[in-house]
């Protein structure tokens, strides 16, 4: 059952943050920390079944509100103080983590990624990976105002899901901005998605499944340094037959684990 937790981000401020246990069958050893988007809090029919999905596949999530959200205002704080509640989130899930053998990742739905990926760039200890659901390459209409100059700094694995009608940042957007990343990033296209996947149960599924191959593979560069993935012309994985993209989810990236793939999961995200 979900548990709920409170986040103190600065003196007489909080935010409630929703821990989802990972299913003690499969357990990944993989906490992963997922931010909502600009336009609905972590209660979003996206982000509860994202956490849901993926604690059944094993990895114990968490979900929290901004300060904004907690407030019940619309409109998001400034990127500092969207910031500075991400990093307390992260200490205070870091405490809750009774296990050394487990690792941390961080990301999110649209903006809740993309902060997550700010805040990565500005160096918050170890991270196992991010995994961003609809990064917002640029606000729609706008693509020469590009928020991607910071992943470079990025030091940890990423995993990019996005629609390929995502008004936010198509794929072929994205593509050359994630084959110049390193470590390495992956993308995966959510054939027909918008920016929350919307197009079919089956699709959507394949979304929820790729970001569960990536926090809790059976395989990781750690292990096998010499794996190193590359990104076809859709966007996806190119490594061939059975461990092509579809199959093979998150496989390769160093979060370790026995997770299986996403495309048993034919479950929908609608927001």
């Amino acid at each position: 059952m979900p548990d709920r937790f409170r986040v103190e981000v600065a003196p007489s401020q909080h935010v409630t943050a929703t821990d989802y246990p990972a299913a003690t069958a499969n357990r990944a050893g993989v906490t992963l920390i997922l931010g909502h988007g600009a336009g609905a809090d972590q209660t979003s029919g996206f982000m509860v079944v994202f956490a849901n999905a993926l604690a059944e596949r094993g990895i114990d999530i968490v979900t929290f509100n901004f300060l904004y959200s907690e407030n019940r205002r619309r409109i998001p704080d400034p990127n500092p103080r969207l910031e500075s509640c991400w990093r307390a989130v992260i200490e205070a899930v870091r405490s809750r983590i009774t296990s050394s053998a487990s690792k941390l990742a961080v990301g999110g739905k649209s903006m809740g990624g993309r902060i997550a990926s700010q805040v990565a760039a500005g160096g918050t200890g170890d991270l196992a990976a991010l995994v961003l659901l609809g990064y917002p390459l640029h606000p729609p209409g706008r693509p020469d105002r590009l928020r991607a100059a910071h992943l470079r700094e990025v030091k940890a694995p990423m995993l990019f899901v996005q629609g390929s009608r995502d008004p936010f940042g198509t794929p072929a957007e994205l593509q050359p901005i994630v084959s110049r990343l390193a470590p390495t990033a992956d993308l995966f296209v959510v054939e027909g998605g918008d920016h929350s996947f919307k197009r079919s149960e089956e699709r959507r599924g394949q979304a929820t499944g790729r970001a569960s191959r990536h926090p809790g593979s059976d395989r990781n560069l750690a292990a096998d340094p010499c794996r190193q993935p590359s990104l076809n012309g859709s966007g996806q994985r190119d490594e061939g037959g059975r461990d092509g993209a579809a199959q093979q989810g998150l496989a390769g990236l160093p979060l370790g684990g026995g997770v299986e793939g996403f495309e048993e999961l034919r479950l929908a995200t609608g927001e």
